[in-house]
């Protein structure tokens, strides 16, 4: 495994949860295939409702998205109102946009009910513009969102420096609704919550197949069948064993470097109220600080593969830009993950058969509507209940492949462009 699949949160993370010993055979109410956001919400809903369940993880609770972002758990999806419901009609795009409103709250609610270990920050997060369009853009998305209720703030270029520390922004847009979390302990914090409720957490546990047999779901890993009545497939952009229930996603790699804990004089200097940030670009960066001071800046791309030194030399020169004071840091971590990119951006719930749902396609967007959706999922099932998910369950992997191929090339001209521009 390449050290950048280290992360610095693998290396603080102050959360664990003991996994299973027992390899037995079992029976269960729910399986759930995949320890990330959603997977561990789900499990953590069903467990407390008093249902029998199982979380199957291929690596360790975390090792995917969940564990390797930014930690911005921020309200709503990336697109704006407007879109959203030109997605889905006004009567699910408008139940969407309020589900994930409160997203933020949610999120918060769990880590103090169940007291994860998370580094919260509850401070809100800043969408800052990197040029006059990108302002045009913010200007536009606040009229949306203000007019659907959300209490953002559009700063000037002045008011932006204050809040960030930065003098090369053109305005940025506030969201207090937001806050900044460490991810993986928020995640393994939901597990360890779960398996406090009864459920039973599987690590180094990849379901290497899964067939619908007389009413009931077999899952076969190398060490136990699980029968269950219900499953929750919730592997996002790591989904490898199951073939014929793989999502249909454009991946996407983000990656992130952080400074060693600066001195209380800079950090002083740097968003100073912990916000976290990122950016209007075509292809955006973000930044934030920790718990212990660090700065953690991020942007689109893989660390393993040939461009890796020049995304490096990329977060110096973005760095010393941002933060000229920062200019002679070290960066000391690096890593990255995958993101599942749906073709129009708003998350996917499947039906893959008979009380089954998988669920993909955040976009980048995975903490609050991971766990949103996590918890409806399992809800929707435990109840029998379709009308209980966020969006309607399609029934089976049809993705409109011609519109995804458009995002897949749209996506790498992006790339191709902003990696031009880093050299």
């Amino acid at each position: 495994m390449s050290d950048h699949n280290q992360s610095l949160w693998l290396k603080t993370c102050r959360e664990h949860v003991e996994p299973a010993i027992s390899t037995s055979d079992i029976t269960v109410d729910l399986a759930v295939i995949g320890g990330g956001y959603t997977g561990c919400s789900a499990a953590l809903t069903a467990a407390k409702a008093g249902a029998s369940v199982c979380v199957l993880e291929a690596h360790e609770i975390g090792h995917g998205g969940s564990g390797r972002n930014v930690g911005l758990a921020n309200a709503g999806l990336w697109l704006p109102p407007a879109e959203i419901r030109a997605h889905l009609g006004d009567m699910v795009g408008n139940q969407l946009i309020d589900l994930l409103a409160a997203a933020p709250t949610e999120v918060f609610s769990l880590i103090d009910q169940h007291d994860i270990e998370c580094e919260p920050v509850r401070n809100g997060t800043l969408h800052c513009a990197h040029s006059a369009a990108g302002f045009r853009d913010l200007q536009a998305r606040h009229a949306q969102l203000s007019a659907a209720g959300a209490p953002v703030e559009l700063l000037s270029a002045e008011l932006t420096e204050q809040r960030t520390g930065s003098a090369v922004f053109h305005g940025a847009m506030f969201d207090p609704r937001a806050g900044t979390i460490h991810p993986l302990a928020y995640v393994r914090g939901l597990a360890r919550a779960a398996a406090e409720a009864g459920a039973l957490i599987c690590t180094q546990s990849p379901v290497r197949s899964m067939e619908h047999v007389d009413g009931t779901w077999v899952l076969k890993t190398s060490q136990r069948t699980v029968r269950a009545k219900s499953v929750v497939q919730a592997t996002n952009a790591y989904h490898s064993d199951l073939s014929a229930s793989a999502p249909a996603y454009v991946p996407v790699y983000y990656f992130q470097y952080a400074t060693a804990p600066l001195s209380d004089n800079l950090r002083a200097s740097i968003l100073p109220d912990g916000e976290g940030c990122w950016d209007t670009g075509l292809i955006m960066t973000s930044f934030r600080m920790d718990h212990e001071g660090r700065f953690i800046i991020g942007a689109m791309g893989d660390l393993d593969r040939a461009g890796g030194a020049i995304h490096k030399s990329w977060v110096k020169r973005k760095l010393a830009q941002l933060y000229p004071q920062l200019a002679d840091q070290p960066l000391v971590e690096g890593w990255h993950g995958r993101i599942a990119m749906t073709s129009d951006h708003i998350p996917k719930i499947t039906r893959i058969g008979p009380n089954a749902l998988s669920v993909h396609g955040y976009s980048g967007r995975g903490i609050g509507p991971g766990t949103v959706f996590g918890r409806l999922v399992a809800e929707s099932l435990l109840q029998d209940d379709p009308g209980l998910l966020p969006v309607p369950a399609v029934v089976e992997y049809q993705e409109n492949w011609k519109v995804l191929r458009r995002a897949y090339f749209e996506t790498g001209a992006a790339l191709t462009h902003f990696f031009k521009a880093r050299f």
